[in-house]
């Protein structure tokens, strides 16, 4: 066998796991509508989704809480995995995620401005105004990292660095609000900062999926610039890529996807860090799949969180971000600790 032959075996493999992982999303996509409180037959769950006639109350447990809530955690994962592996990329560090740039701690502030102080966007309605504050201060912390990592070069070092200080800022402010703060707003903060996919609305899982819809495209289009730029800078330099470009652009794109989706959700961890790696050991580095996988296992990681949240303690809906954790944790010392043995 050539080595041409291999090479398309190989392409032949990785692009059968990533439909495999598209499966996966859309079981555990079913799994999350069957799962829940009210204990409904699987025949009618069913025949609900698929428009039959069904009871009243069971139209509504399936359309109304059910599928809003599962194709959210499906939108959500696949948006922070995505997000996850861009950054990994163009910050050269696979213990990066979304937030590793401050990004959690904007979006909580911005979401106890409009909790603790009343401050949201004008003409916006009430129910809008946490998710508003937050997509902004999330979106404007990295559009400041941007500003503040192309006036000192734009490397990666840099904007971790900037991104420290910012994260620590955000962190010392939302402190000084929930310190001042009344009791239930700071319980309504706090389960905020947890993470939930309680108050899911169809028009905040539309948002997401139409953030998904314009930033993957783009994603994949960079696809062999950013596998260029996984073998190293000057590396990929050598190949004609304009590292600062693709660096900025990516980073623009995983401030949509990360700020989409902690403005309606709250902050989930965890999900944008392991769903790449799961992705990088089913298909390696080369990105025109690997991008993909990882949207795709994200998706099935925070579904099967969400359908984890529904059983853990039976009658009780769990903060998903508290999942997640709990799952992410053990993850997360695997990789440092895999780390310093490579």
């Amino acid at each position: 066998m050539t080595a041409l032959d291999r090479y398309r075996n190989l392409g032949r493999r990785r692009a059968f796991l990533v439909a495999a992982l598209a499966l996966a999303a859309l079981a555990a996509l079913l799994l999350d509508i069957l799962t829940g409180p009210a204990s409904l037959p699987l025949a009618d769950t069913l025949a609900a989704l698929l428009g039959q006639e069904v009871p009243r109350g069971t139209q509504v447990i399936v359309w109304q809480v059910r599928l809003p809530v599962a194709v959210m955690a499906l939108l959500v994962g696949a948006a922070l995995a995505l997000a996850g592996a861009e950054m990994q990329t163009v910050l050269e560090n696979p213990l990066a995620e979304p937030f590793t740039l401050g990004v959690s701690s904007a979006a909580a502030l911005g979401a106890a401005l409009a909790i603790v102080l009343g401050v949201t966007v004008p003409f916006l309605p009430p129910t809008w105004g946490v998710s508003a504050n937050a997509f902004l201060l999330a979106l404007g912390a990295l559009a400041l990292l941007q500003m503040l990592g192309r006036l000192r070069g734009g490397g990666p070092e840099m904007l971790i660095l900037f991104g420290i200080a910012l994260n620590f800022t955000a962190a010392a402010l939302l402190s000084l609000l929930q310190f001042i703060a009344s009791a239930d707003a700071l319980q309504q903060l706090v389960f905020w900062t947890m993470g939930s996919l309680a108050a899911t609305r169809w028009e905040g899982a539309l948002m997401i999926a139409l953030i998904l819809v314009a930033c993957t495209p783009f994603a994949i289009r960079a696809a062999w610039r950013l596998t260029a730029l996984r073998m190293g800078e000057e590396q990929a330099r050598s190949f004609g890529v304009d590292t600062r470009s693709l660096r900025r652009w990516a980073l623009v794109r995983v401030s949509l996807l990360a700020a989409g989706a902690v403005s309606m959700v709250g902050v989930i961890g965890f999900v944008g860090l392991a769903g790449p790696h799961i992705a990088r050991m089913l298909v390696g580095e080369d990105h025109r799949f690997f991008l993909p996988a990882s949207l795709l296992t994200g998706a099935v990681v925070l579904s099967l969180a969400s359908t984890a949240s529904k059983l853990v303690v039976p009658g009780v809906l769990l903060p998903i971000g508290l999942v997640t954790s709990l799952i992410g944790l053990p993850i997360f010392f695997a990789l440092i600790l895999g780390g310093r043995t490579r």
